[in-house]
């Protein structure tokens, strides 16, 4: 797995560029490689779990987190486009409440590292977008939460020009100031 990999402004959260080898006939690359992942990433995780969704333009999912058995989460798009964001939700980080964001697409073949600790969500941006996401936890809808998108607190530049299309539990998520967060 021939990956560069970018620290973002939250150094945990990491961008992963895979190296594409492609001809006439189309590409080929490794998505993922525990090796290498580990050696590049500096995270030695174990996942147990894949998941894939697909969403229209305008769906906005998340701001997600399990407040016990939180997920690390490696996220790449099959199809079309998202802006994709990482909150970071432990109290003791000096990064507590700050946020990053990234596109990720079909065409670029970036992926994004959100480690346990980080809520996660996306809006896509594309009229179609496909993500799969590996995590490091099963997913257990008892301990699940949701932030929500819009908090000032948090001031996540959304690339909206209309109100974004929400689950009901994403519309009721809560305000940072009162959520459930790590230490």
């Amino acid at each position: 797995m021939a990956i560069a990999v970018t620290a973002t402004a939250l150094p945990e959260v990491k961008i992963i560029e895979p190296t594409v080898y492609g001809d006439a006939r189309g590409f080929f690359y490794e998505s993922f490689n525990a090796r290498d992942f580990a050696e590049q990433v500096g995270c030695d995780a174990t996942f147990v779990q894949d998941n894939h969704s697909r969403s229209a333009h305008n769906v906005l999912r998340g701001l997600h987190y399990q407040i016990r058995h939180p997920q690390g989460k490696l996220v790449r798009v099959v199809h079309g486009e998202i802006f994709d964001v990482a909150v970071d939700l432990r109290r003791s980080s000096p990064m507590f409440g700050r946020w990053v964001a990234v596109r990720l697409s079909a065409d670029n073949r970036r992926q994004l590292w959100v480690p346990p600790g980080f809520a996660h969500g996306f809006v896509v941006v594309s009229s179609v977008a496909e993500v799969l996401y590996k995590t490091t936890d099963y997913w257990h809808s008892e301990h699940e939460r949701s932030i929500r998108w819009d908090d000032p607190d948090i001031g996540i530049e959304w690339p909206l020009d209309c109100e974004p299309v929400l689950a009901v539990k994403d519309a009721a998520g809560a305000y940072l100031a009162d959520a459930q967060t790590y230490e």
